[in-house]
C-alpha cells in the first residue's frame, strides 16, 4: 500500500469491532497483510475462529481472561497485559510485516486506565506512512481523534440488549 491513514471507530453504539473486522476482510480479500490485537479481550469468539483460517491475517488477543471490566476494577495483571500487548502491536505496526494494523478496544484500555493517552498518541507517531492504523473502542481521546484521518461515531438509537434484554448471542454479538 502507498498511503496508509489513521482511522479510529468509537462511541457508545454496537459495531466498532464489526467495522474493524470487516475492513479485515476487505484487507484481505485484496492481498494484504493484517495484524489484529484485541485489548481486554480473551476467548474464542466466533470472528476469531473465522479470521485465524484467512491467509495473511494474524489475531492476537491482551486480555487477561477474567472477565469484563465494566462489572470490575482493572488489576495488575490486567495492566500488564495491556502493556504487553502495546508492545506487541507496536511492534506489529513499525515492523514492516503488515500493511493493516487493528487496535481493537485501546480506546477501552485507555478509559479503563491500562494504558496512558500518551500510549495511545506514541502508537500512532509511529505509524509508517504505507500502514493503515485503526483504532476502535468507546471514549477515544481527544488526542486520539486529532490526529485521525477518518472518524466515525457510532451512535445508539435501539437495541434489543436494553430493549428486549436479549443477551449477546453467538454468530451475531459473539
Amino acid at each position: 500500500m502507498e498511503t496508509g491513514q489513521f482511522q479510529v471507530y468509537t462511541g457508545d453504539g454496537k459495531g466498532k469491532t464489526t467495522a474493524a473486522l470487516g475492513l479485515a476482510l476487505r484487507a484481505c480479500g485484496a492481498g494484504l497483510r493484517v495484524y489484529i490485537g484485541q485489548f481486554i479481550k480473551k476467548g474464542e469468539y466466533s470472528e476469531i475462529k473465522a479470521l485465524r483460517a484467512l491467509p495473511g491475517v494474524t489475531v492476537e488477543q491482551y486480555g487477561s481472561g477474567k472477565g469484563l471490566l465494566v462489572r470490575r476494577e482493572p488489576d495488575d495483571e490486567d495492566r500488564a497485559c495491556a502493556r504487553a500487548g502495546l508492545d506487541r502491536i507496536t511492534a506489529a505496526l513499525t515492523g514492516g510485516d503488515y500493511d493493516v494494523v487493528i487496535a481493537d478496544e485501546i480506546n477501552c484500555a485507555l478509559t479503563c486506565g491500562l494504558l496512558a493517552a500518551e500510549d495511545l498518541t506514541a502508537l500512532i507517531d509511529r505509524r509508517p506512512e504505507n500502514v493503515e492504523l485503526v483504532f476502535t473502542g468507546r471514549g477515544a481521546a481527544q488526542a486520539v481523534l486529532d490526529r485521525a484521518d477518518l472518524v466515525t461515531e457510532m451512535r445508539p438509537i435501539r437495541h434489543y440488549y436494553q430493549d428486549k434484554g436479549l443477551p449477546a448471542r453467538e454468530g451475531i454479538e459473539m
